[in-house]
């Protein structure tokens, strides 16, 4: 279902939901993911991001239906040195992070059979996302470029990207969390888990390499740090995931975010 089906921010219209499709299992992939814009919609980032994953849970719950939910590596402060495991303290800096903490409380609170999974850096062919976004401004700036090559007109400075160094994550590829969703269910697992592509990386780091696997290598990236930008809401420094956990349990390992890239950038084309 999505939002024009069903409006999850209604206890009302989940507990009809629930009743009317009788489903085994409910997946809440639904969120408010725009981190800089919580900061001034904090009531609508917490009605999408906690109010309504209770109203899922309590449903769910009065028909005894598995809830699969998804949550934020943002709900770790950043100041860690090692990757965060899953039972390591809560502490968000901005105002998405602590909606998204709140909905997990809610969850775990209110469901007895429940999947939580926190992943980080999500990109995939559906929404928006930093590898699009970073193709979308190379092939812009390559079209200049080209543009004034055919009309022998010299640029003032070379093309260049400006992209954060001081942020430390692991990106992760949709198509690859559903498929370790897929292994987890079928593996019965209960409670939280990590769940990210293999391997870390900077935001800058990521787009030095989405820019060199799509062509686009005579487009420099330079390094800024977080306060250059002066963006509304916090991040985390470093928020890996530790991803242990899920190995343990599913006897597989994600593949690294370089070869899920790749994966992706050739789907794209398709």
């Amino acid at each position: 279902m999505d939002k024009e089906e069903i409006d999850i921010v209604s206890a009302i219209e989940c507990k009809k939901a629930i009743k009317e499709t009788k489903p085994d299992i409910v997946i809440n992939a639904a969120a408010y993911t725009n981190v800089d814009g919580c900061e001034t919609a904090r009531e609508e980032c917490f009605a999408v991001n906690a109010e309504a994953v209770k109203n899922i849970a309590e449903s769910c719950r009065d028909k005894d239906v598995r809830i699969i939910h998804f949550s934020t590596d943002y709900v770790f402060n950043g100041k860690a040195k090692q990757p965060y495991k899953e039972d390591d303290k809560c502490n968000p800096i901005n105002i998405y992070g602590q909606s998204k903490l709140a909905g997990e409380k809610y969850l775990q609170s209110l469901s007895r059979n429940y999947l939580l999974i926190r992943t980080s850096w999500l990109y995939g062919a559906k929404g928006k996302n930093f590898v699009q976004s970073i193709l979308e401004k190379a092939k812009a700036k390559s079209f200049i470029d080209d543009t004034m090559a055919k009309t022998n007109t010299k640029a003032d400075q070379p093309s260049t990207l400006s992209v954060v160094d001081d942020q430390v994550g692991s990106p992760t590829y949709t198509k690859d969390l559903a498929a370790a969703v897929d292994l987890l269910i079928e593996k019965d697992a209960q409670g939280i888990f990590n769940v990210t592509n293999r391997g870390t990386c900077s935001w800058y780091q990521f787009a030095v390499r989405i820019l060199k696997e799509s062509g686009f290598d005579k487009i420099e990236v330079i390094p800024i740090k977080s306060g250059q930008l002066k963006r509304p809401a916090k991040r985390p420094a470093y928020s890996v995931l530790d991803m242990h956990k899920f190995l343990e349990t599913t006897g597989k390992a994600m593949q690294p975010w370089q070869l899920a890239l790749q994966d992706y950038l050739k789907n794209a084309k398709k």
